[in-house]
């Protein structure tokens, strides 16, 4: 099963305000009937995310029927390896972004139980893969077994674990630290101590210390103010000064301004503009900008951030998991 990019182009659709629905639903359907195609075997890397990202944004449609169900249960578990992680695809080692999406994909289908069948472990199996993976001496988290630390691992565990309920397994309060030292004078966060401020790390770094209950140490008004200043003329955001905008940053920008209140910070009305400019309506997906090629991902976080604005027929994202918030809500028990 395959849900990673495929071709078309995003059409300059002027100032239309109509989200193509249909289009949309279609094209994410058509993404696992593309095999003949170099580009399906250049993104076996993907696999996995690209499932994640179809099924978010089919949920946040209101078509969760269009994927199968079962079908889609069982690629997610061929991905699992012995040590209870997964990998992007079967046969690939384990990674914590494609582990992180493993449990995303399972919990939106209310299908964790699946993890204690065919002597897969259970659920504790694959969080103590990942508990295994926090360096103990800094709070940090590595991505897999050859040591590369990134915020995005750290979040990815708290993620994951929070959804399976057992966050306990971890040294939180020590991650918690790490993030503190990743916090920059403009507001923002960076990769690590000293890296520049970008919004995919911020929304990393926010995420993570929501989960937590610890968005007390967030300075929101410096933060929420540097968010703000993504946006530009066209309606579009940006993840750090002088770069151009991209629909993706509708969600990194996004929902860390929701996280910390700030969200009517941004002009909704025209960010909504710019991301419905970028869908093709001919072929649905919608791309990074007007008139370049739609792909999956880009799909998925325009319809996360037209979710944040409240559009209208759009399901509910959460903004600390991006997963549909129903389906959070009953993992959560909340």
């Amino acid at each position: 099963m395959s849900l990673v990019s495929g071709p078309g182009r995003g059409g300059s659709t002027g100032g239309t305000q109509e989200l193509y629905v249909q289009k949309h639903v279609d094209y994410i359907k058509s993404l696992n009937t593309r095999r003949d195609e170099l580009e399906y075997w250049l993104t076996e890397h993907l696999r996995l995310n690209g499932v994640y990202w179809g099924l978010t944004a089919l949920h946040l449609l209101g078509h969760p029927e269009a994927l199968p169900r079962d079908k889609t249960i069982e690629f997610v578990l061929s991905c699992q390896s012995e040590d209870g992680g997964f990998g992007a695809a079967p046969g690939h080692d384990a990674h914590m972004l494609y582990t992180v999406s493993a449990v995303q994909i399972l919990v939106t289908l209310d299908a964790v139980d699946e993890l204690e069948k065919d002597g897969r472990g259970g659920k504790e199996k694959v969080a103590s893969w990942i508990a295994n993976l926090q360096d103990h001496s800094t709070g940090t988290f590595k991505g897999d077994s050859w040591g590369e630390t990134d915020t995005r691992f750290l979040y990815g565990a708290f993620n994951a674990l929070s959804l399976l309920r057992l966050l306990h397994l971890i040294d939180t309060e020590k991650a918690v630290g790490y993030i503190q030292s990743c916090a920059n004078f403009d507001g923002g966060y960076g990769v690590r101590p000293g890296a520049e401020s970008h919004a995919g790390q911020i929304f990393t770094c926010v995420g993570a210390l929501a989960i937590a209950g610890r968005l007390d140490l967030v300075d929101t008004d410096r933060l929420g103010g540097w968010l703000s200043e993504r946006q530009l003329e066209n309606g579009g955001l940006n993840g750090r000064p002088e770069k151009k905008e991209d629909v993706c940053y509708s969600w990194w920008v996004m929902s860390a301004l929701a996280m910390i209140g700030r969200l009517h910070w941004i002009d909704g009305e025209k960010l909504a503009g710019f991301i419905l400019r970028c869908q093709d309506p001919e072929h649905g997906g919608i791309a990074d900008r007007p008139d370049d090629m739609v792909d999956v991902f880009h799909t998925v976080f325009g319809l996360t951030g037209l979710s944040l604005l409240k559009y209208p027929g759009l399901k509910e994202v959460d903004p600390i998991y991006c997963m549909p918030k129903e389906a959070t809500d009953r993992a959560l028990g909340r």
